[in-house]
């Protein structure tokens, strides 16, 4: 192939069409998943099981997203995003297709649980983040990472009304498969997102420290559980996995005891993406201007404000919908911060695998999230111990992440020798 022909094959990855391409992975990555409690019932009663057994599936599926993903990471850095991506779309298909027709708790764990946590792993807006940040000018990225989110966002928005439809008009195993079929289409999306293999003479970005980026992955992960911001990063994420995924799964079910029909559950989740479309961008915008660890804070406390008023207010349609408004703005706004820090501390190097760390604290939460919320609703019929958790992990996520450091890690090395 001549150089000319080269040039003129990569050309048409710019900025934008890498962004947008990213948007829609980030899409059809997250929508499907974020409405897959709109199922819990009516799975439940066809195979005449307890609501545990569903939320069991979704808890080790939260937990197996996390624990796979800095192995995912890993792998987009050192091989490529789009190989990743792919990969993770197909287990992610399958194992949404086969959910349907899984008629014992075994089987419903192996593929609600298992196949669709890993393939979230490889296939989620964390990949695409990390694809952003190696492919993108630096200018690009804050505002892209905001895209990125919003985009799954979006996909939540759109996905939770289009289960109840599917669901009504075609029955919830048909609604599961369309949604499979859809995820395939990352596969041919993923090729704008493709990223070099590993070279020993790339840079880490402006900010991060000066030296080639010859680490390994292994020195990468040592020198950031040596960082005291990055764990302290790290266990204020745990608390956004947790709060998200209880209301993510529960939230519907929860509003059917309280009187409210299930289309109040789908749009309330509805009205979550919607408004997490502008608090990520929002967000985005505000990491480039303020210090992104008060920003974590604010919004960490601003949770667990809103989820004591919501518990305090009657159960009417109004309220439902301004508590998922209110909590949409809030809902994945953490994530652009937290990636920039990410990016500040240890440049784009294994960024996507080191992001990928903090996003299985995220999703240990999200599994406790989860299952507590089954297993309190099972014992006591309610689930306000899990909601009263939610607040009280949002005033210590708050907490946590204001002593943050927003320094390379060399810069904060150095200083504290001095």
């Amino acid at each position: 192939m001549t150089a000319s022909s080269t040039s003129s094959t990569l050309n048409w990855r710019t900025p934008v069409v890498i962004i947008i391409c990213g948007c829609v992975v980030a899409m059809l990555g997250f929508g499907p998943r974020s409405a897959l409690g709109l199922f819990l019932t009516p799975i439940s009663q066809a195979n005449d099981w307890g609501r545990e057994v569903f939320a069991l599936a979704l808890a080790v599926q939260n937990l197996l997203w996390g624990a796979a993903q800095p192995f995912a990471g890993g792998l987009a850095d050192k091989y490529g995003t789009n190989h990743v991506l792919a990969g993770g779309a197909v287990i992610y298909a399958l194992g949404l297709a086969l959910m349907g027709y899984s008629t014992t708790p075994g089987a419903f764990h192996l593929t609600a649980g298992v196949l669709i946590g890993l393939g979230l792993s490889s296939c989620s807006f964390t990949i695409v983040i990390g694809g952003f940040a190696k492919l993108l000018p630096e200018r690009s990225r804050p505002l892209a990472y905001g895209l990125g989110t919003a985009a799954g966002s979006f996909g939540q928005f759109l996905f939770s009304p289009l289960g109840v439809a599917l669901m009504d008009g075609f029955g919830w195993l048909n609604a599961l498969l369309a949604f499979a079929a859809l995820v395939l289409l990352i596969i041919p999306l993923s090729v704008a997102l493709a990223t070099p293999r590993k070279t020993a003479t790339t840079v880490l970005s402006v900010g991060a420290s000066a030296v080639a980026a010859t680490q390994s992955a292994r020195q990468a992960l040592v020198e950031a559980f040596g960082h005291r911001s990055y764990v302290l990063l790290v266990l204020g994420f745990f608390t956004c996995g947790f709060q998200l995924a209880f209301i993510t799964v529960h939230l519907p079910a929860y509003l059917i005891d309280r009187g409210l029909s299930v289309q109040v559950g789908g749009w309330t989740l509805a009205v979550i993406g919607l408004f997490n479309i502008l608090g990520s961008i929002l967000a985005g915008y505000l990491i480039g201007r303020m210090p992104k660890r008060y920003l974590l804070s604010i919004i960490y406390f601003l949770r667990a404000l809103s989820i004591v008023a919501f518990l305090f207010v009657p159960a009417t349609v109004l309220n439902t919908l301004l508590f998922g408004a209110v909590t949409g703005l809030l809902w994945l706004s953490t994530v652009p911060p937290t990636s920039a820090l990410v990016a500040i501390m240890f440049g784009t190097r294994w960024m996507t695998m080191l992001f990928g760390v903090a996003f299985f604290s995220h999703q240990v939460g999200g599994f406790l999230g989860v299952l507590l919320g089954g297993i309190a609703f099972e014992r006591t019929g309610s689930y306000d111990l899990v909601w009263w958790l939610s607040v009280l992990f949002g005033v210590l996520s708050a907490l946590i992440n204001l002593p943050i450091i927003e320094k390379p890690v060399g810069d904060t090395a150095r200083a504290a020798t001095a």
